[in-house]
């Protein structure tokens, strides 16, 4: 089914079909609510990260940020994740064993990839049904605590803390259900968030603007946490050397990116001063051939650029079809709690011990 990116308006002519769905979507989660589909609780805390929406709300900077937070606590995390468009076709992949990867980008799907490099101490696994995912790695490896990536609609597993993500860049994204617009399910849906977290908040109208649509929803909700992500260096694909975000200001760059959304990435190098002399923006889980690297190279020497700018997630991706001498670099991203940080990690800390042996599940 194809959606809308974000900044694209609201598709009218599609209303119907967005109603039927609609429709849909709160029939099944009334069946969840009468207990008529089954919730199955696994034994560990479960923290979900998800959205309402498809597309880029920043959901694997989040896993990594609570993922990190959770290792330095001393707890044993896996991180579970379907592994969009991965070409494993094994029900479930161990991507990283917390001590080793033992899966590329193209087997596991980049995020998750991308999340095995950043927290190496994790566990980090995929497969699509998440309830047996679950049961499968903990066979396997004596986990306190699962982080769930992209499983706001994933109701069959119970989860601890439901955390539901809007990006502040893309209040428009709200406004209507697939197809006509970019919601999974009606906005109603973030009442039974644990929080609500707007991520790239960091221009004050535009989180005023998702308040603003909730508002006008009428959705009842605690205080949002409010995020930010900022670029903190520079990573060369090829050899990993990092440099510093003073290097690449002046630099003539030409982007590349295949993620869903595109125009945070072109902020983000704006922001530190790069010069952008072109872009090629894919569509998001891109898989890259190499025509397409050649093409860029050509594009590059033509318009006199000094490197190609992609972002952490392209950069596992890109690896394998660049040579030594290509100017290819990652920008790397960190992530801060700008409001609610107390408020977010007393919700992922919770009780490591209570909580888990209690019997029977909620919705």
């Amino acid at each position: 089914m194809a959606f809308l990116l974000p900044g694209q308006p609201v598709r009218k002519g599609l209303y119907w079909i967005a109603g039927l769905y609609g429709l849909i979507i709160r029939f099944r989660l009334w069946c969840y609510q009468q207990g008529w589909l089954t919730i199955t609780r696994l034994p560990c805390r479960v923290v979900s990260v998800g959205n309402l929406t498809v597309g880029g709300t920043g959901k694997t900077p989040i896993v990594i940020l609570l993922t990190e937070w959770l290792l330095s606590k001393g707890q044993r995390v896996a991180i579970l994740s379907r592994g969009y468009k991965r070409t494993s076709i094994v029900p479930y992949l161990l991507v990283s064993n917390g001590s080793r990867m033992l899966a590329g980008p193209s087997e596991a799907g980049d995020e998750p990839f991308l999340m095995a490099q950043r927290c190496p101490r994790a566990v980090v696994a995929v497969g699509a049904d998440r309830v047996a995912l679950g049961r499968w790695v903990l066979e396997q490896y004596p986990i306190d605590c699962i982080v769930l990536d992209d499983g706001f609609q994933h109701r069959a597993l119970h989860r601890d803390v439901d955390l539901v993500l809007l990006d502040a860049t893309d209040a428009a994204g709200l406004d209507a259900l697939l197809p006509s617009g970019r919601l999974r399910e009606p906005l109603q849906g973030v009442e039974r968030a644990s929080a609500v977290v707007i991520t790239r908040a960091d221009v004050r109208q535009d989180v005023e603007a998702i308040h603003s649509r909730l508002r006008a929803s009428a959705c009842s909700y605690e205080d949002a946490i409010e995020v930010v992500f900022h670029p903190e260096s520079f990573v060369a694909i090829g050899s990993e050397e990092p440099q510093t975000l003073e290097w690449g200001r002046g630099k003539r760059a030409w982007l590349v990116s295949g993620i869903g959304n595109s125009p945070s990435f072109r902020r983000s190098a704006e922001s530190m001063g790069v010069v952008i002399l072109g872009e090629t923006a894919f569509e998001d889980h891109h898989g890259y051939r190499h025509s397409d690297i050649e093409k860029i190279r050509v594009d590059l020497q033509a318009i006199g650029g000094e490197i190609v700018l992609t972002t952490e997630k392209d950069g596992g991706k890109l690896r394998p079809l660049l040579i030594p001498n290509d100017p290819w670099w990652m920008l790397r991203l960190g992530t801060k709690v700008m409001r609610g940080e107390e408020r977010l990690y007393r919700l992922i800390d919770g009780s490591f011990t209570d909580e888990t042996e209690q019997v029977g599940v909620r919705g």
